[in-house]
């Protein structure tokens, strides 16, 4: 099993997933769909499923066209809100695509029909993935647009969580960055923190994507996943109680914003020089 990781939009993700002796392929939140599709010509692979995460209009849009190209597929999803949407899918209900099985996880809060997808290949060593929408992000989690903190919590701690420590995870957007910049907030100490930020910087400098990352990794530096073992967690949002942790940490996520970076002395002084001989420019009489 293969996962294709492909750069949509603003920020978003979406997915390829593919198994490499039959060349059958299941998209993920195939959101521009043109794009998917030149894909799949251009490696000789054969459509045969979309799983959606959720129906917001960055994931979902690009379903009903992808219905019109390609006869029989198959759309799955929890929400008839999905445009597209052929097949329904309920919590804990598996798929099969020849060796490719999905496992589906309804994860409610950021929209009341999130559904993630748990994907294994038979007899394969490789880790398993989870494709988890807008739910878990790498070094963060949703905003509780349909939900609440009780459902996050649920999700995290006890639905993600509970898979494999080694499940890769493929998220909707690459904002990790900011992320992991709330998270050493969260825990200025957390070396793990700083690491992480310092490797995902480097990968935005390369233009390279953050995912996947593994669901152990994101134990060690995702505060969403750090609710009830972590003291410096606790301390910043002045709760015990790992739910109202949740609450407290989503609404403090909600009112921050990515500090800027801060640029290089000789960039600096290179900025201040040019806005000095703009200004200049600016003032200088017409002879």
């Amino acid at each position: 099993m293969k996962v294709k990781v492909i750069s949509i939009l603003e920020d978003n993700y979406m997915y390829l997933v593919i198994e490499e002796q039959s060349k059958q392929a299941i998209a993920v939140d195939p959101a521009v769909p043109h794009r998917l599709l030149e894909i799949v010509k251009r490696e000789g692979l054969f459509l045969i499923a979309v799983l959606t995460t959720h129906y917001h209009w960055d994931h979902a849009r690009g379903n009903e066209a992808l219905v019109n190209e390609v006869p029989g597929l198959k759309v799955y999803g929890a929400d008839d809100r999905i445009k597209g949407l052929t097949d329904k899918v309920t919590d804990s209900q598996e798929l099969k695509f020849n060796s490719i099985n999905v496992k589906c996880l309804f994860t409610p809060c950021h929209t009341s029909g999130d559904m993630c997808y748990y994907v294994w290949e038979d007899e394969c060593t490789d880790a398993p993935a989870v494709f988890t929408g807008d739910t878990l992000f790498i070094g963060g989690c949703g905003r509780f647009l349909e939900g609440t903190a009780e459902q996050m919590h649920h999700n995290l701690t006890k639905v993600i969580a509970s898979l494999p420590q080694e499940t890769k995870v493929f998220c909707g957007h690459e904002n990790t960055i900011k992320n992991l910049k709330f998270a050493l907030l969260v825990e200025p100490e957390n070396e793990k923190v700083k690491e992480m930020l310092s490797w995902a910087r480097a990968r935005d400098d390369d233009d390279k994507p953050t995912v996947p990352s593994t669901l152990q990794e994101e134990f060690d530096y995702n505060p969403f996943l750090r609710l009830s073992r972590e003291k410096a967690v606790q301390k910043f949002t002045g709760k015990m109680e790992p739910v109202e942790v949740m609450r407290v940490l989503r609404k403090e996520m909600d009112k921050f914003k990515k500090p800027k970076e801060r640029l290089p002395p000789q960039a600096m002084l290179a900025l201040q020089w040019g806005l000095l001989m703009s200004s200049q420019d600016r003032l200088s009489p017409v002879i």
